[in-house]
C-alpha cells in the first residue's frame, strides 16, 4: 500500500496546473494520465485566452509552446449558397502581452507536464485508474489494476464524461442536451502559405468562427484557428440533434449526415477551400465537450475530493465565443490553493474543501 499527499487523476490543463501549484509548495502529489503521453488524448480547437490567467501562472509562459498570436477575429454567417463575414482587427492585438493565442494540446500539455515535474510533482503516463478509494463516504484514494494508493485528496481532472465524480456521487445524471461532439481535422501547410492566404506577419494567428446552414439543421457550428504549421479545421455538434431527439420532438429521426459528412461538406465550401487548398491532413480527432453551461455544473467537491476543468464542466460557448482552456487552468490552481489550505488545517472534509 502506497500513499501520497496528494492524487490528481488526469494530466491535462486542470490537472497539471492543480499538480504544478501543489510541488511549487513543497506538497508531495502524483499526477496519473491514462493516455500514452499528457495531451495524447486531449482535443481541442483551440485558442487559450491568456488575460484572464495571467496573473495566476506569471512565470509559465514566457517559454510556453504556444502557436500563434490572435490578431483578426473573424465571423462567418453561412446560408447553403451564400455567406457574409465580419472580421475585428485590433491593435491592441498586435501589442505584447497578447490577449489569446492558438494551441496544440499534444505539443503543450506535455510541455506543462515538464513543468510540473520540475517542480517536484511525479507524472506517470499509460496508467488507468479503475476506482476510488472510500471510507466512511471519505475519497481515500485510488485503485487501478488491483494495487492502492492512498492520499489526504484526489482530483478528479479526468475530462468531460468524469467516471470519477459519479463514482464519488458528485455527477448523478446526464442529459444528451449538455453535450457536443467536435470532430477536428489538423491540415499542414507551410508559414509562409498560412501567413499569406489570412493576411498575417511572422507569429501572427485567425480565429474564425462560422454558423448556419453549414450544419444543415444541427444546432452547432464550425472553427478554423491558424497554427504555426497547420489549421486546426472543425465542427462542434449538438449530440441531442444527431440523436434525432429534442426537447419539443423527442421521437425525431436521426440525421442522415454523420459528423464526418458533414465536416467533408464544410471543406467542400468555396468560403474554407481556398483556406486548405494543398494542405495534408495529419490528424483527424474527435471529442466530447460540455455544453451544459451554469446549470450543468455538478457538484465540485466531496471528503477528500475535488472536480476541475471539463470534469466540471467549466465551459463557456456564446457562438462568438468558446472557452474552456483557461477555466480549467484556473480552477486547478484554485483547487491547488484550496487543497493547500486544507494541508495547513489538516482538514480534507467536504466543508473545508467548499473553499474551492
Amino acid at each position: 500500500m502506497e500513499k501520497v499527499e496528494f492524487v490528481v487523476i488526469g494530466a491535462g490543463l486542470s490537472g497539471l496546473a492543480t499538480a504544478l501549484v501543489l510541488a511549487e509548495a513543497g506538497a508531495e502529489v502524483l499526477v496519473v494520465e491514462r493516455g500514452d503521453y499528457p495531451g495524447s488524448k486531449n482535443v481541442t480547437g483551440g485558442r487559450l485566452y491568456l488575460d484572464p490567467i495571467r496573473s495566476y501562472l506569471p512565470d509559465l509562459w514566457k517559454d510556453a509552446p504556444l502557436e500563434r498570436h490572435v490578431v483578426k477575429e473573424r465571423l462567418t454567417m453561412m446560408a447553403p449558397k451564400s455567406s457574409i463575414t465580419v472580421e475585428l482587427s485590433n491593435e491592441r492585438f498586435r501589442l505584447p502581452p497578447y490577449p489569446s493565442y492558438t494551441l496544440l494540446h499534444a505539443t503543450f500539455d506535455r510541455w506543462f507536464a515538464d513543468q510540473a515535474s520540475a517542480r517536484g510533482a511525479m507524472v506517470i503516463s499509460g496508467y488507468k485508474v479503475d476506482d476510488l478509494l472510500q471510507k466512511d463516504g471519505k475519497v481515500t484514494g485510488i485503485v487501478s489494476s488491483g494495487d492502492e494508493i492512498h492520499a489526504n485528496a484526489v482530483v478528479a481532472a479526468d475530462g468531460v464524461l468524469s467516471f470519477m465524480a459519479e463514482k464519488a456521487g458528485l455527477q448523478k445524471s446526464r442529459a444528451a442536451k449538455n453535450y457536443a461532439v467536435a470532430t477536428k481535422e489538423l491540415i499542414e501547410l507551410p508559414p509562409h502559405v498560412i501567413q499569406d492566404r489570412f493576411g498575417l506577419e511572422n507569429d501572427e494567428g485567425a480565429a474564425q468562427l462560422f454558423f448556419g446552414s453549414l450544419t444543415q439543421g444541427i444546432h452547432g457550428g464550425g472553427f478554423l484557428y491558424t497554427n504555426q504549421e497547420s489549421l486546426s479545421l472543425g465542427l462542434v455538434l449538438a449530440i441531442q440533434d444527431l440523436m434525432g431527439k429534442s426537447d419539443s420532438n423527442p421521437v425525431e429521426e436521426p440525421p442522415s449526415l454523420s459528423p464526418n459528412d458533414l465536416l467533408e461538406a464544410f471543406k467542400d465550401r468555396s468560403e474554407i477551400r481556398p483556406l486548405i487548398a494543398d494542405g495534408h491532413v495529419v490528424e483527424y480527432s474527435a471529442h466530447i465537450i460540455p455544453e451544459g453551461g451554469f446549470r450543468a455544473i455538478p457538484r465540485l467537491v466531496t471528503d477528500g475530493m475535488l472536480v476541475v476543468g471539463d470534469a466540471a464542466g467549466f465551459t463557456l460557448n456564446m457562438g462568438v465565443t468558446v472557452r474552456g482552456m483557461d477555466f480549467a487552468l484556473a480552477s486547478g490552481v484554485m483547487a491547488a490553493r484550496a487543497l493547500l489550505r486544507a494541508r495547513e488545517q489538516a482538514d480534507f472534509s467536504s466543508a473545508s474543501l467548499s473553499y474551492y
